[in-house]
């Protein structure tokens, strides 16, 4: 057998999107070739704590409507900086296995995860990962600079409102965005924290449960149009390619696209590839590889777009890494493009790997 290369998988993480990182990494660890890769497994807690675990991908499943997660049983994990030397190690007894590994694999989403944290982290430790950089993470994490940037870019974003924590709601702005609106953390995903808001009475309370989640939160106008979404990869030569766009379509008594709507309820049908017409699916692959450049991403991004009855596209939202449930939309339009699940992982390592 050849020397296999030997993969961390980190999952979990501190933010709310905790059980989202566990569902993914159940699908990433079930695709990873044993003939491949040594797969070495590492939780994160939802308090911070890094442990060695023995993840059986059958077990990183929804069990009926109750989410998993990351537990603090295993052996602790200890990450050491330097390009040299061991990189991962734990206590003596693990050290012979935790010696090295070739390249991590952060299946995070949200907060020390994604948002160019843990990757600032192991660029420190020399380690390489999948996935975009510090910049690009961090940039594409917080959806306010994301708007600054893909504007300054000449791509057109939704209207918006940005409050910090004390800053007023004003009225003024309610009528120009006009209602309903959304408001959510600016720096979240996966839905958490989101409401909408159709009475300017019920305002407060949305602010309020965004602000649980982040110190900013964005008040965004509702934009009538279809959801679509594309997914963006960098191979290991460089060559940026967009996946065939795919429409989420929500469910005549779905109200919107919230955390239960993606992950519990049967409330959506997806078309891949959306029916948008020949001309409309290059424009929307088009836009896609420009947003994954101009916010300097490097390896994946699904890119998440509204596009109204007039033709226009508008950003909504970028993923630096995507979910990779069994239902995540990032995957699936990549099988839909020719890119088998098992096929984009290899493609995500080699592109980790060739990164200087």
């Amino acid at each position: 057998m050849a020397e296999r290369i030997r993969i961390g998988v980190v999952y979990g993480g501190r933010s709310s999107e905790h059980p989202i990182s566990v569902l993914s990494a159940g699908s990433v660890l079930a695709a990873l070739d044993p003939a491949k890769y040594e797969v070495l497994t590492l939780g994160i807690t939802r308090k911070g704590a890094w442990v060695r675990t023995d993840a059986d991908p059958r077990q990183l499943q929804i069990a009926g409507s109750e989410l998993p997660e990351v537990h603090s049983e295993g052996t602790g994990i200890v990450l050491r900086p330097g390009t040299s030397e061991a990189a991962v190690f734990a206590d003596s007894s693990a050290l012979a296995l935790l010696d090295t590994v070739d390249v991590v694999f952060p299946v995070l989403h949200g907060a020390y995860g994604e948002d160019g944290t843990i990757q600032g982290m192991l660029e420190m430790a020399g380690i390489p990962y999948v996935g975009p950089g510090v910049l690009a993470s961090a940039v594409a994490m917080d959806k306010l600079f994301t708007k600054v940037v893909l504007e300054a870019a000449g791509l057109e974003v939704g209207e918006y409102v940005v409050l910090r924590r004390g800053d007023p709601v004003l009225a003024a702005d309610i009528e120009r965005l006009g209602l309903p609106v959304f408001v959510k953390p600016a720096r979240g995903g996966s839905s958490v924290g989101i409401s909408k808001v159709r009475s300017y009475a019920d305002l407060a309370e949305a602010v309020d449960l965004a602000l649980e989640h982040d110190s900013k939160v964005l008040i965004e106008a509702a934009v009538t149009g279809r959801e679509i979404e594309c997914g963006v990869l960098q191979d290991a030569d460089g060559t940026v390619s967009a996946s065939l766009p795919a429409e989420i379509r929500l469910r005549p008594d779905v109200d919107w696209y919230s955390f239960e709507a993606k992950y519990l309820d049967d409330a959506t049908d997806f078309d891949i590839p959306a029916d948008v017409g020949e001309r409309m699916v290059r424009a929307i692959q088009d836009a896609a590889c420009r947003i994954f450049t101009a916010l300097e991403c490097s390896g994946l991004a699904r890119v998440d777009f509204f596009v109204t009855a007039a033709g226009t596209l508008i950003v909504n939202e970028v993923n630096t890494m995507p979910g990779f449930t069994p239902i995540s939309m990032y995957p699936k339009m990549w099988a839909e493009s020719g890119v088998p699940y098992p096929e984009l992982i290899d493609r995500l390592v080699a592109t980790a790997l060739a990164r200087p």
